[in-house]
């Protein structure tokens, strides 16, 4: 979710701010870490909610996600063919092979963190595991580009010339999901722009020091094409295709990209 509208530049945050960020966005890594820690067949992506809520509220901060936009949950589940915005419930039991994304946000002290990554519950197919280490690879390559200097389609740029390179380098086909992508954060967790995951570098507003961007690759083995289910938030592939996801909050630093939302 984004919004599109112009603007200069990106609006950069001062060291004290960007450090504001990372406290929150250190609660989303160890949030993150304990669900996938935890996560076994069996378990319901309820369950995993349930996980990740406790450790957030633990380290003193909120779930952002819950109550978002009348979202109930702490966290997003997608498992195998949904893309993104999987509700939790008791009804997604996990199982052996699943390809399993959670995105999570922590708000601390008014500032926000948001990552995502996805994870296999045990041994998965060939295929589903190149697309989810393709997909890794790709935010990586891709968050290279937030720099000082640099515009924002230039992260989009990166984001898909990355993703053509990580097809040969993994043996994959990978496809763009149409439509989603990252966005600006900070006090909130949507703010402007709006950020692609493909398109023509060198346009849009100027990335300047302490600019964020959550940047979060979408990426499905059979199609860019989805669509949104009846609860008007899990998005899935029209093909049934598996699909991964991941994210950082990345600011521009002087010394490059800072990630924000580390797993240490």
């Amino acid at each position: 979710m984004g919004f599109r509208r112009s603007r200069k530049t990106i609006p950069g945050k001062s060291a004290e701010q960007l450090d504001g960020m990372q406290a929150a966005g250190e609660i989303v890594g160890r949030a993150l870490q304990a669900v996938k820690a935890a996560a076994e067949p069996g378990m319901t992506t309820l369950d995993l909610d349930a996980i990740a809520e406790s450790t957030i509220r633990e380290a003193g901060a909120y779930p952002t996600f819950k109550g978002y936009g009348g979202f109930p949950g702490s966290i997003c589940a997608s498992v195998n063919d949904m893309i993104v915005h999987g509700i939790p419930d008791k009804e997604t039991v996990l199982a052996e092979g699943d390809l399993v994304s959670i995105d999570c946000g922590a708000t601390l002290d008014g500032w926000v963190g948001d990552s995502a990554w996805t994870f296999g519950i045990g041994e998965l197919r060939e295929d589903a595991r190149k697309l989810n280490e393709a997909t890794e690879w790709v935010l990586y390559e891709g968050l290279k580009a937030m720099v000082p200097g640099n515009r924002l389609t230039d992260v989009s740029w990166a984001l898909e010339e990355a993703t053509r390179a990580a097809e040969a380098k993994f043996g994959v086909p990978l496809f763009i999901v149409d439509g989603y992508g990252g966005h600006g954060i900070g006090h909130e967790m949507h703010e402007e722009p709006y950020l692609a995951n493909e398109g023509r570098p060198n346009k849009g507003p100027l990335i300047e020091i302490g600019s964020t961007l959550a940047i979060e690759p979408m990426l499905a083995l059979g199609t860019v094409e989805s669509y949104v289910l009846d609860d008007d938030w899990g998005v899935k592939t029209v093909d049934g295709t598996v699909a991964s996801h991941w994210e950082h909050t990345v600011a521009a630093t002087a010394d490059g990209p800072r990630i924000l939302t580390p797993r240490y």
